[in-house]
């Protein structure tokens, strides 16, 4: 029995240092300027003004009394090419992993008014090297303050792994400038330093040029021999990429940004050499690292990883550690790869990858060490707010321990208070839930009115300046850090919201008196959203967003004619269109799926026979749609309703359920898809052939009328589906697919996909949200009608006439655009609409695409409608 306890204390062990992975979306704790964990003697200047203002006062949101509360330096020094030479410096103790930097101006109880306008940034890891930070775009100035009052707080894009770290203020000589700041982060368990490799190397394919190098890297960089060395980058930036390389997590980079790779022919030997450096001897236990495979593009992970450990400046050990990956011939996803280490000792360690194709990418690299193998016997006691780290300069003593008791010791105690952290939070959560309660229907509009007309100011576009067309960009500033008392989740701003009165829900379209039935019954498709927001995994399926509110059943009562079981080996893999959380999509072609093309009378399939040409061998283009062997019998059941109501939808404009592979594990669905993929990709490659602008990359042109009737199609599908009762819930041009002569067809593959993953907001433990897309009643009060697939339908039209070019709102934060919704429900001419595209006449904007954004659902246009003003609009 007490091997069974440890066995499993040792697991539970093993999976926290899993997670020990840096996430820079929760590291985001405040490190001790305003708390006082930083300690004076850590905080220290060029200079500074008078004894008040010396550098100790310069902590964000804090006065003891003594001075007045900001680090002001003397007169300043005019820059020059070198830079602003004033500067605050705080020294961490240890290495930190900074995601956040906030800044403060000096006021002194009104009797002062100096802030920093700019400033810039220096860090480093041993206090001689500094480097001087940068954004993802190489610009190095950071906005600052515009009044001595208010916080403003920037994120570090890229994040920077450091010990000292200087705020350089930047102004005019003849200014005043003082500061106050803090720094959020967390601690680098890691305890990497400085990783060295050969440089990235740049990919041709298909004419795009794929630039594969380490754009963050802040070491020296040299040659392709020596490549890089002595600092950090893209692999330790806690981003890793994508499956598609030529796709990136950051918006308006070029191709290939997440990752670093490098091409087999310029490596004789065969392999990548990598080595690491950490700030002391650690007990290794692991190394994960994230390799692309597509290898449909020549992309595979490394095929054999080769590791040797060093434990001083002596030589390195002759016994490495070697692990052999078999050849994965099957998924193309990129994947984190576990390196055993074997609990080797070192304080360096070189890796050799070994290629497994014509290239090897790689995006992020992890290390995992025993955190008791290492104690700091230096006499100096240690102050208040230190962490524990031992730093490079202190020559530790190392020695290992080897006892069980003190892992089993440590384990349990890990596990009770994990229990008691669970306990208070059940309790917390229990008590909240009692006082939302209790809370009356007034107080809860009246804390709605608050939050939103303090962020109103935050907005500079109005609803007069948005008709006119101006394009400014927003002057939102402020970034919330998680750990901030006043952040607010917009999760917790929606669950307040549905307690509204009774008018609201008449704004809506809907009373509750005479909601719809939902379709989460006997006879509804799984979604992912209902009307109370239902609760979703991370990740979703992807595969069915219809819902039926109020089905005509009689107009769905026909026999399953596309129900046809086809053979699984004629199905030939082409590439994965996404992964959800029940099962994947895939992109195939299907031998001999014209016979059941042919054979079906509708008018929507025999289209996609017209789309083939060629004999009857010919290999259709289709959407594969599985589930996965373990899912359990509720998610079959709701794969098996979407058959049967997939099966019976039959439109020009909508994509068709072809066949089935129901025999036999693992269940798929067959459907359309169309030879130029989505259209949100397919417009992003064009360009108006009005445009007259010559680009070094000539993009095919479309024009204006060919943009209007795609919406049209659009318009007719949604139309067919409305008079159905259908109620799609995630219209957009990421669920459209393009067919020839711009014939368009509505599908619902955009959530299952990567590449569109920036479009849904999740909120915690609930659901996954198309929110630059939902009208304000479904987000705010979670209804979803055929008024809201009409607003849905203004945001897609607003995509095509803009080709694509950029999101919905790109210059609001998703909580901004939730906040932007509370102003279309308080109606007091603030909200942020969409601008009108440059090439879409005011007739259709103010007319059209405004009135699908109508504050009242019941004065939105019927699908009906918008089809027959979109005819007109083209004759």
């Amino acid at each position: 029995m007490k091997a069974l306890q440890i066995r499993h204390c040792l697991l539970l062990l093993l999976l926290t240092a899993v997670r020990t992975q840096v996430n820079p979306g929760v590291c985001r704790y405040p490190l001790g300027m305003t708390g006082g964990q930083i300690l004076d003697e850590d905080i220290s200047a060029s200079s500074q003004w008078s004894e008040s203002t010396a550098a100790r006062y310069g902590r964000l949101d804090f006065d003891d009394g003594d001075g007045d509360g900001a680090w002001c330096p003397d007169i300043m020094a005019e820059t020059d090419a070198g830079g602003p030479k004033d500067f605050l410096q705080v020294d961490l103790r240890s290495l930190h992993f900074i995601t956040l930097v906030g800044t403060q101006g000096r006021h002194a109880d009104g009797m002062g008014n100096e802030f920093a306008q700019r400033y810039r940034i220096k860090y480093s890891r041993d206090g001689s090297r500094w480097v001087a930070w940068h954004d993802r775009k190489g610009r190095q100035v950071i906005e600052g303050n515009m009044n001595a009052y208010d916080v403003v707080l920037k994120d570090l894009e890229p994040p920077i792994i450091a010990r000292f770290v200087r705020f350089m203020p930047i102004t005019d000589h003849s200014m005043i400038v003082c500061m106050r700041v803090e720094l959020y982060g967390c601690e680098w368990l890691d305890g990497l330093v400085s990783y060295s490799a050969p440089a990235g190397q740049e990919m041709t394919y298909r004419g795009l040029d794929v630039h594969l190098n380490d754009s963050v890297y802040d070491g020296s960089m040299g040659l392709q021999s020596v490549g890089m060395e002595e600092g950090l980058g893209q692999l330790t930036d806690g981003t890793w990429g994508l499956d598609d390389f030529l796709h990136s997590h950051v918006y308006g980079v070029w191709h290939g940004y997440d990752y670093v790779g490098w091409t087999n022919e310029s490596f004789p030997k065969g392999y990548v050499e990598m080595t690491f450096e950490f700030d002391r001897v650690r007990n290794f236990t692991s190394m994960k690292v994230h390799c692309n495979n597509m290898f449909s593009r020549g992309v595979r992970m490394f095929r054999q990883a080769s590791c040797y450990f060093r434990t001083s400046e002596l030589d390195w050990e002759s016994q490495p550690v070697t692990l052999r990956l078999p050849v994965d011939r099957v998924s193309q996803s990129a994947r984190f790869i576990t390196v055993p280490l074997g609990d080797r000792m070192a304080s360096a360690i070189k890796c050799r990858f070994a290629f497994n194709e014509a290239w090897m990418m790689i995006s992020e690299v992890a290390f995992q060490s025993a955190g008791t193998a290492v104690y700091n016997t230096s006499p100096t006691p240690r102050k208040r707010g230190h962490p524990t780290n031992v730093l490079p300069g202190d020559d530790p003593i190392h020695k290992v321990d080897e006892s069980n008791t003190r892992i089993l010791i440590g384990c349990l105690v890990a596990i009770i208070v994990i229990l008691l952290a669970i306990i208070v939070i059940i309790l917390w959560r229990q008590v909240w839930q009692k006082m939302l309660e209790k809370a009356s229907r007034r107080m809860l509009d009246d804390e709605l009115s608050a939050r939103l007309a303090v962020q109103t100011q935050a907005f500079s576009f109005h609803r007069s300046s948005q008709s006119s067309g101006d394009g400014s960009n927003s002057t939102y500033e402020r970034i919330f850090p998680l750990c901030s008392s006043d952040y607010q989740e917009p999760s917790r701003l929606i669950r307040k919201l549905p307690e509204f009165s009774q008018s609201t829900e008449e704004l809506a379209g809907t009373s509750s008196s005479s909601r719809p039935p939902q379709a989460c019954g006997s006879d509804g498709a799984p979604h992912y959203a209902e009307a109370d927001i239902v609760s979703l995994q991370e990740g979703t399926t992807g595969s069915n967003t219809y819902s039926i509110t109020a089905v005509n059943m009689s107009l769905l009562s026909g026999k399953d004619t596309a129900m046809r079981e086809f053979p699984r080996d004629k199905l030939t893999f082409k590439e994965k269109l996404g992964e959800g959380q029940f099962g994947e999509v895939h992109l195939c072609e299907a031998e001999g799926m014209q016979d059941i093309v042919e054979k079906d009378p509708s008018e929507a399939v025999n289209d996609l026979s017209n789309e083939v040409e060629g004999s009857d061998d010919t290999p259709i283009l289709v959407a594969v749609k599985t589930l996965r062997e373990d899912a359990n019998k509720n998610a079959r059941n709701d794969f098996l309703k979407e058959i049967r109501i997939m099966s019976r939808l039959r439109d020009p404009n909508i994509v068709s359920l072809l066949a089935v592979c129901v025999e036999s594990d693992p269940l798929c669905m067959i459907t359309e898809y169309m030879e130029n993929g989505d259209l949100n990709q397919f417009l992003s490659s064009h360009q108006l052939d009005e445009v007259e602008e010559i680009q070094s990359s000539v993009k095919a042109t479309v024009s204006y009328s060919n943009l209007m009737s795609m919406a049209t199609q659009v318009a007719s599908g949604m139309k067919y589906l409305s008079s159905l009762n259908f109620v799609h819930r995630d219209l957009a041009t990421r669920n459209c697919l393009v067919g020839k002569n711009y014939t368009i067809k509505i599908a619902d593959f955009g959530m299952s996909r990567n590449l569109y993953r920036g479009d849904y907001y999740r909120i915690q433990g609930r659901a996954v949200l198309p929110i630059r897309w939902m009208s304000w009643e479904s987000i705010l009060l979670g209804k979803f009608t055929m008024a809201s697939d009409v607003w849905a339908f203004g945001v897609t039209l607003w995509e095509i006439l803009t080709l694509c070019e950029e999101q919905p709102y790109s210059q609001f934060s998703d909580e901004q655009v939730i906040e932007n919704t509370g102003e279309f429900f308080r109606d007091q001419g603030k909200q942020v609409y969409l601008p009108r595209p440059a090439c879409c006449p005011d007739a259709v904007y103010s007319s059209l695409m405004l009135g699908c954004w109508r504050r009242n659902a019941k004065q939105r246009p019927t699908f009906q409608e918008i089809y027959s003003q979109l005819g007109e609009s083209q004759e």
